[in-house]
């Protein structure tokens, strides 16, 4: 990772750790395991994903659904509830510092399902487990509402938020448990067996505002996969991405979770290490594909809540409010608040009909898209573009390519200009390996606006010479045809998304590989129709060469497409 990460990776291998519960005295009932991060050292306090509570509740996994529900204290949990918690070395500690000073690699030593030993002379060194009593379960009540708007009614029999595929076996009250625990936090307190006066000197962690991190900024993610299962191999696992989008609390990244990372800590890379959210469910399904995205619970409205929770629960627990960490700017002042790239600011939902997708600005009255999102030409076009979000443009189709182009590409003009939409330069160049991000409306279409994700330009096609074809590894989605590709270093544009990848035996798409059509196949083209309204260059688009047909040759024809698909 580069240099810019480090005070990331630094805050969060510290403050990440795993949560294990089980029953007393009852070995043969397995436990439950999840991440968590740590808020506080002296005393120890520990925030981590509610989901592996749901067996232990007296009333059962309703009384997360119960009216006005917003917190339960900990008694709502069964009294042969018992809880651990472990984490890694800290820097300042004799662990800490021989593992810094050991060269070459260690052989890990797999713990188990339970929570286990730290590991060996050879292995990964672990603090030991910690026994941890439960303060309060607390759920985000706007994280709550808008999820109920994105995914609720007639949108949820598409969406899955379960850990196991959708084809695994999971009965249908895990399902529903899951599901009825995806918005609730648990807040722990430590029981240490001495203070680790190491541990004190341990740096505060800051927590992101709600909202001051902006779409497209790279987060850091880190959570140990399968929760208790070999921490000394998987404890404080790290993945890199970016924020994808956001409704208030509610967040999306495109870092890579898997089952087990619910409840750890997703960071802010600049300034540095801020805490911006917790994972609410590490891996999102839809209509039985796999989306390739995070589903994130802001934590700054989270810490809220816990603060009002513990004033209502007795002076005690009132007292550890204070202990939580603040938001920045009180007290460190850092100016976290980013406009975001303005590159991304190109993109437009295109609405034909019933028909929808994306495209991007290539002029103040110009957008390109896709020919099966806009297919027909003087068709009109409704055209939504970022900011403000309230417009409406309407415009009509000059051009889209035949079905037999292997080039799926239209023109729209718009009745009026777009103006404050940064128009982005088109690049010259491609550079195989780079950073590059799509920006589209897939997912949810107008509901959020629109998704970023991020990848390298992974392949570039070319035939004499000449790029005809990029592939990326960013996750692309039905509803972002049409969306621009840009180099996420120079925020030039490189292409436009065509399509991802499906498998036809199986049905299965792949998200992370996607094609795009070069912006130099289209450039000259544009460039002619904008200053003439000569369409003989993007005719041409028309009748390209054999070679460039047989490197489109996998595309399926039309009428075989999905609406609002790629």
């Amino acid at each position: 990772m580069g240099r810019h990460w480090g005070p990331a990776m630094k805050v969060a291998e510290q403050v990440g750790c795993v949560v294990s519960a089980s029953r007393s005295g009852q070995p043969e009932a397995g436990s439950w395991s999840c991440s968590g991060v740590i808020l506080s050292r002296s005393p120890g306090l520990v925030l981590c994903h509610g989901g592996i509570f749901t067996p232990f509740l007296r009333a059962g996994s309703g009384a997360l659904t119960a009216a006005g529900a917003a917190f339960l204290p900990g008694d709502s949990c069964c009294s042969d509830l018992r809880l651990h918690v472990q984490w890694g070395p800290t820097a300042a500690s004799p662990a800490g510092r021989a593992e810094r000073g050991r060269p070459g690699l260690c052989t890990p030593q797999c713990a188990g399902l339970e929570p286990g030993p730290p590991a060996g002379h050879h292995g990964r060194p672990l603090q030991p487990p910690h026994p941890a009593e439960l303060l309060l379960l607390l759920s985000c009540p706007a994280f709550q509402a808008h999820f109920a708007r994105l995914f609720g009614s007639e949108a949820a029999e598409q969406w899955r938020f379960a850990s196991a595929a959708p084809d695994d076996e999971v009965s249908e009250d895990e399902e529903e448990d899951q599901l009825r625990a995806l918005g609730w936090f648990a807040l722990l307190r430590v029981k240490h067996g001495r203070e680790e006066e190491a541990d004190e000197c341990r740096p505060a962690m800051a927590v992101a505002p709600l909202e001051a991190v902006p779409k497209g900024a790279p987060l850091l993610a880190c959570g140990s996969p399968f929760g208790s299962f070999c921490p000394d191999i998987f404890l404080n696992t790290l993945s890199r991405g970016v924020l994808s989008n956001a409704a208030g609390p509610l967040l999306l990244t495109d870092a890579r979770c898997l089952p087990g990372t619910e409840g750890g800590g997703v960071f802010a890379v600049r300034p540095g290490g801020e805490l911006v959210a917790l994972v609410a469910a590490p891996l999102c399904w839809k209509a039985r594909e796999w989306v390739g995205l995070t589903l994130l619970c802001a934590a700054a409205p989270l810490l809220r809540a816990a603060r009002v929770a513990l004033g209502r629960l007795s002076p005690g627990a009132a007292s550890l409010a204070a202990l939580l960490p603040p938001e920045v700017g009180a007290p460190w002042g850092l100016p976290l608040r980013d406009s975001g790239p303005p590159w991304a600011d190109a993109a437009v939902l295109v609405e034909c009909g019933t028909v929808w997708g994306s495209g991007v600005v290539v002029a103040p009255r110009l957008v390109v898209t896709c020919r099966h999102v806009a297919p027909r030409e003087t068709a009109r076009v409704l055209v939504r573009p970022t900011t403000p979000k309230s417009a409406k443009i309407w415009g009509h189709v000059v051009f889209a390519t035949q079905e037999t182009s292997p080039y799926d590409i239209a023109v729209v003009s718009l009745e009026e200009e777009l103006t404050g939409v940064h128009v982005p330069v088109p690049t010259k160049h491609f550079h195989e390996g780079e950073a590059v991000s799509v920006v589209g409306f897939g997912v949810f279409g107008w509901a959020c606006g629109p998704s970023v994700t991020s990848g390298i330009l992974s392949a570039v096609v070319q035939v004499d010479d000449t790029a005809v074809m990029l592939q990326t590894t960013c996750a692309v989605h039905g509803g972002s045809s049409g969306g621009p590709l840009f180099s996420a270093c120079s925020g030039d544009l490189l292409g436009i998304v065509a399509s991802n990848t499906r498998d036809n035996n199986t049905g299965a798409t792949y998200p992370h590989l996607n094609f795009s059509i070069p912006i130099t196949v289209l450039q000259p083209a544009l460039q002619q129709y904008s200053r003439t309204g000569d369409m003989g260059g993007l005719r041409e688009l028309d009748h390209a060469a054999e070679p460039v047909r047989v490197v489109w040759r996998l595309q399926r024809p039309l009428a075989e497409a999905l609406q609002s698909k790629l």
